[in-house]
């Protein structure tokens, strides 16, 4: 797409994966952007996306914003995973349509294939058994987005893409101690049990200046009261508590890839590119976004525990629940769409401590 001075507005901008599509648009030339605070547009409510829609009126559209967390705050916040996604999808796919807007990217979640899809997962495997209970709020509503999608596009001609991503790490990522996802939560738990064990409590009160515990004023705790917190969590001097049992198998996406293929499908995709594939039912016309490589819960927190330089133990608390046990993309679709990652595992973890370390320095 040869126009650079399109409006696109990024739904999501200043999260993970929004602020690097942001990023990425801009270093392709699109400087005509528009982005909103969750404190300047609240996207649960109806009327405030219509008059940010009616104000703006975006040429492209981004659905980057979601309600998302881990196996933790799945398990929770069931209601909130379900109600808020499906609100937020409703305002800005319903307002995107009713104001013009031709070409929509809506981010989803490879969540939303079954437990117990075949591995790799295809495109078709989506709704062919049930869903890993876990996730199952946050996963129907993203199936209920990406459908949306799809059906605009059949019935009145639109060009809303969907993909659907691995999981993702990068800058700007979550790493609340109560529901961020494993990789981001795992530099976090182990950085701060390094800390722990060197006795770094000035360190500790700054990481938690930056990222505060829920309901825990640590500013006037003691050490002793920030270890007993920091315990609360599985961090401790000797050894880091982690869920489940290490044997879930997992894929990993650098969040600047996933920015790169967003825009690269968002630019140069179509719905009828899509459509070949499909066969004689059209459906499952999304895409998935990821390496189409896995490795284990286990070997993942070892290459953490690496370069973060932890050197206590890792327990497995066998209790806690797995979530899937595996969870590979098929990406033959991406592929042949044009579009490869470039980060491996290795680099990208040792990018991303880094730069948590940047902020909390």
């Amino acid at each position: 797409m040869t126009d650079k001075d399109i409006k696109i507005y990024v739904a999501g901008h200043r999260g993970l994966v929004g602020s690097a599509i942001w990023k990425n648009l801009n270093e392709r030339g699109y400087h005509n952007l528009v982005g909103r605070t969750h404190a300047e547009l609240d996207l649960l409510d109806p009327q405030a996306v219509k008059a940010f829609f009616d104000a703006e009126r975006p040429d492209m559209v981004v659905l980057a914003a979601a309600h998302v967390g881990g196996i933790m705050a799945n398990s929770i916040y069931r209601a909130d995973f379900i109600y808020e996604n499906l609100q937020i999808q409703q305002n800005v796919i319903g307002e995107a349509f009713r104001h013009g807007v031709k070409r929509l990217l809506f981010l989803g979640s490879t969540c939303i294939y079954p437990r117990e899809a075949p591995q790799p997962m295809t495109e078709d495997a989506l709704l062919t058994s049930s869903l890993e209970y876990t996730n199952e709020p946050y996963a129907v509503a993203k199936i209920a987005g990406m459908k949306m999608c799809e059906a605009f596009n059949l019935q009145y001609g639109t060009e809303y893409l969907a993909v659907m991503p691995t999981n993702l790490y990068g800058p700007n990522d979550n790493f609340h101690l109560e529901n961020s996802h494993v990789l981001p939560a795992m530099i976090r738990k182990m950085h701060l049990a390094r800390l722990l064990s060197e006795n770094r409590f000035d360190l500790i009160r700054r990481d938690l200046d930056v990222r505060p515990v829920k309901d825990f004023d640590h500013a006037d705790a003691s050490n002793l009261m920030i270890a007993e917190v920091l315990g609360r969590f599985g961090i401790y001097a000797d050894r880091l508590e982690l869920w489940g049992s290490g044997t879930p198998l997992r894929e990993f996406l650098w969040s600047e890839d996933m920015a790169d293929a967003s825009v690269h499908v968002l630019l140069n995709v179509s719905f009828d590119d899509l459509k070949k594939q499909a066969g004689k039912d059209i459906r499952n016309t999304h895409i998935n976004v990821g390496t189409g490589k896995e490795l284990s819960i286990a070997r993942l927190a070892g290459k953490i525990r690496h370069a973060v330089g932890f050197t206590g133990d890792l327990c497995w608390d066998t209790s806690k629940p797995d979530g899937t046990m595996r969870k590979l993309c098929d990406v033959s679709r991406l592929h042949k769409l044009g579009w490869t990652h470039k980060v491996e595992l290795d680099e990208g973890i040792g990018r991303l401590y880094e730069w948590y370390k940047a902020t909390v320095s």
